[in-house]
């Protein structure tokens, strides 16, 4: 507890958190857990992108990301324009005098550092650079906790992601590929760490018990997105839509062709539409759709499937997490690292180039060696525990290190 004469420590937790992205809430339940459990006299409150839906599931005060409430609309009209470039004016004092309110900011996870998805400079980058920025001029500690990052090709996007990461006190990454990255762009990362994904510190449901060989097959979880490619592939976005939709159909529709079920998952919002397409061209009663609300709703449906085959970067995390034996649709790197990790790197597959002839021969694979995969998962998971005590344990040290004295005090003979 905190002395009656002593301030509390002030944590600000700052992202697209609350927008309907259930993996970037993930990551903040991830760290609230943390924080709530080491540092219960902490005062947390957000600065989001949804705050009324961080507050209403996480109990936090928080505060809207962008003062433009347009932020995320194309800007056509000529009023528009103005109010979103006077809106990233007002952010700059906004954001500033949120950092000041506090003693610490966590980034927690996400992809924050990377470009893998359409993005444009003066959208979350920008944010983040005023984020960091604040931090430094404001002597608040600024931490990325176990983030994501990949090289980035557009300049002005590269240059608001380096010197974002330059600017915080504290790194680590969620996989080495990250951290090389973030090297290759000119950020000296010889003291930061690479832990797993903060997702794998959540609490993990009970797996179903391994199908009786005997018995037919049983469910299959099919996690969608609404996949357009990435930053680079803005000319072909529609194409590659196509490409990975009509894949997806075909596969699924082939398996229902053998009878299996196959339950239908979402990672955002933005995913209902492709959801809606399978159901309108797989026309069966063995296609089912869930609505999951949080990563561990789609841990509960993952853990009762035979299989899962996933794209969702945090999907993946999810059945890795569950021990059930997944099929990757991989968009970006961080996806093949993590499979590879996770002792499944051959059980990839080419989101941007979807061949369902192709995807079911690996997913028959896959469902052969079921068995021994559960027993690597669950060897793997438990490793990824102790590495995540360990970040803890190091966050507790850079950020609050009177707390981290005392805790090495009473663990003193």
């Amino acid at each position: 507890m905190t002395p009656a004469n002593e301030t509390p420590v002030r944590v600000g937790v700052f992202g697209l958190l609350g927008s309907g992205n259930l993996g970037n809430d993930g990551s903040l339940e991830a760290v609230l857990g943390y924080l709530r459990a080491e540092h219960p006299e902490v005062v947390v409150d957000a600065l989001c992108g949804g705050p009324e839906a961080v507050t209403t599931r996480f109990g936090i005060p928080a505060t809207r990301l962008h003062w433009y409430r347009g932020e995320y609309r194309t800007a056509s009209r000529a009023s528009a324009i103005a109010a979103k470039g006077l809106g990233k004016l007002v952010d700059v004092f906004r954001t500033a005098a949120w950092v000041r309110r506090h003693d610490v900011v966590i980034v927690p996870g996400m992809g924050v550092l990377e470009a893998t998805l359409p993005l444009r400079p003066w959208g979350f980058p920008y944010s983040l650079f005023l984020l960091c920025a604040s931090g430094r001029l404001l002597r608040t500690r600024v931490a990325l906790v176990s983030v994501g990052a990949a090289t980035i090709g557009n300049r002005p996007t590269r240059a608001l992601v380096r010197w974002s990461a330059r600017l915080a006190a504290y790194r680590s990454y969620r996989d080495a590929q990250s951290r090389d990255a973030m090297r290759a762009m000119g950020v000296d990362t010889a003291r930061d760490e690479v832990y797993p994904d903060l997702a794998f510190a959540l609490p993990t449901p009970r797996a179903s018990a391994p199908s009786d060989p005997s018995a037919p097959p049983g469910p299959v979880c099919v996690g969608v997105m609404d996949f357009h490619g990435g930053n680079d592939d803005r000319a072909r976005a529609d194409e590659i839509y196509r490409r990975y939709l009509d894949g997806t159909i075909r596969f699924v529709r082939a398996l229902v062709e053998e009878g299996r079920a196959v339950r239908l998952l979402t990672g955002d919002e933005c995913d209902a539409s492709v959801v809606a397409a399978i159901l309108d061209a797989v026309d069966s009663p063995l296609v089912t759709a869930a609505e999951p609300s949080s990563l561990a709703d789609l841990m509960k449906e993952m853990a009762a499937a035979d299989t899962v085959v996933a794209i969702r970067y945090h999907n993946l995390i999810c059945a890795l997490k569950t021990g059930t034996p997944v099929l990757a649709l991989c968009y970006a790197a961080k996806s093949d690292a993590l499979m590879a990790e996770m002792g499944l790197g051959a059980y990839c597959h080419p989101a941007r180039d979807v061949d369902a002839d192709r995807l079911l021969e690996q997913f028959r694979a896959l469902e052969k060696r079921s068995a021994g995969l559960r027993q690597t998962l669950t060897e793997r998971n438990l490793a990824a525990a102790r590495r995540l005590e360990h970040q803890f344990n190091s966050l507790t040290a850079a950020l609050f290190p009177a707390a981290d004295h005392a805790h090495t005090l009473r663990k003193a003979p």
